[in-house]
């Protein structure tokens, strides 16, 4: 049996148990020791985006390795794991030519023909499984193409915002933007994918990197980690702030939040072949675009779904960087909670005013 934060309905989570099955082959079952609370659980458990239920969320985790299935050949017992939602299938077209974090993941879920991974505590029904982990839970059975073992000295609550967070905001530096250094980058909003992009960008090397958001506090996050300029998101003039520092515009502008605001606020600050970059989860019914001049301009419009990752590759390194003092991942964590108060972590999220809330299991 297994304590979990399951979704029941949309607004909140129950504190349940729940039975995880044994792990087939290429499964892994992993003992979770700390979980980010991320904006994308949120979208679901608000019901912003729709999902099954129940379920149970969570996706930023990391843990140590209790059991593994047949054939896996990746990770072994007592390995140190972080997870990753973009779990990859290795052989169809978007992971052979490099673009693993667009694989549908189809062949690392059971088929329906397969008992489900997690049932309920009495064996009543099945529990869905959110983006291939469903981390509020003391245990997560996975495909072990969705972890990747990391060094046993990376303390695992920094470890587990790797898994999203840091994944994300750094992907979009290193992989989708590739950033030069002494380019100018801004970055549209602070939570905890904002703060990654902004401290992967002075790892980068960025000229300018200038954090947007309209609360004070997040701002100066911004500026601890790497930010060179803070303006407030809010302002009427935020663009002209942008352009002035920026000297014309910004080469890359990231879009960090999921709000037609902030992508649109983050096109009008591109310079001349400029590119911005989408990575919040934005409403269904949303759309963001580039107008005829700015077309013309050379400027670029992309998504960049978890930074465009290669995470067997990128969490490793990302982890050495910590170790290695580049990576500042204790100013992203604001506080650590236990499972019992994941309800308050998410009214905390909602309020917007702190960074990354982790959970951490005993």
């Amino acid at each position: 049996m297994a304590r979990a934060a399951i979704l029941e309905q949309v607004g909140r989570l129950t504190i349940g148990e729940v039975e995880l099955a044994e792990p087939l082959a290429h499964e892994v079952l992993i003992d979770t020791k700390a979980c980010g609370l991320c904006h994308s659980d949120l979208h679901f458990i608000d019901g912003a985006y729709p999902h099954p239920v129940p379920a149970i969320p969570g996706h930023e985790a990391a843990g140590v390795v209790r059991a593994v299935g047949i054939e896996v050949r990746t990770v072994k017992p007592g390995d140190h794991v972080v997870t990753c939602l973009s779990a990859f299938c290795g052989h169809c077209e978007f992971c052979v030519t490099g673009r693993m974090a667009l694989c549908m993941g189809g062949d690392t879920r059971r088929a329906p023909t397969q008992p489900p991974r997690i049932m309920r505590a009495d064996g009543s029904a099945p529990v869905q499984q959110m983006l291939n982990l469903s981390a509020f839970c003391e245990q997560m059975l996975v495909h072990e193409h969705a972890c990747v073992a990391i060094d046993k000295a990376m303390p695992l609550d920094r470890a587990a915002v790797i898994g999203c967070a840091v994944t994300t905001g750094a992907g979009a530096i290193f992989n989708a933007c590739k950033v030069v250094p002494g380019e100018t980058v801004a970055v549209v909003g602070c939570g905890g994918v904002g703060l990654a992009t902004i401290n992967a960008a002075r790892i980068a090397g960025a000229g300018k990197v200038i954090a947007l958001d309209p609360v004070p506090e997040k701002r100066a996050l911004a500026e601890v980690l790497g930010a060179t300029h803070s303006v407030d998101a809010m302002a009427d003039d935020a663009v002209e702030q942008v352009v002035r520092i920026s000297n014309g515009g910004v080469d890359h502008a990231i879009e960090a939040v999921g709000r037609q605001v902030s992508a649109d606020l983050a096109v009008k600050v591109l310079r001349r072949g400029g590119t911005a970059t989408i990575l919040g989860m934005m409403p269904l019914d949303c759309k963001v675009g580039l107008g005829a001049m700015d077309l013309l301009s050379g400027k670029k419009l992309q998504g960049a779904i978890m930074g465009m990752n290669h995470f067997p590759v990128d969490l490793p390194r990302l982890v050495d960087f910590y170790l290695r003092g580049l990576l500042d991942l204790d100013t992203i964590i604001a506080e650590r909670i236990g499972l019992e108060d994941v309800n308050r972590g998410f009214d905390t999220m909602r309020a917007g005013h702190s960074a990354r809330s982790v959970i951490v299991f005993d």
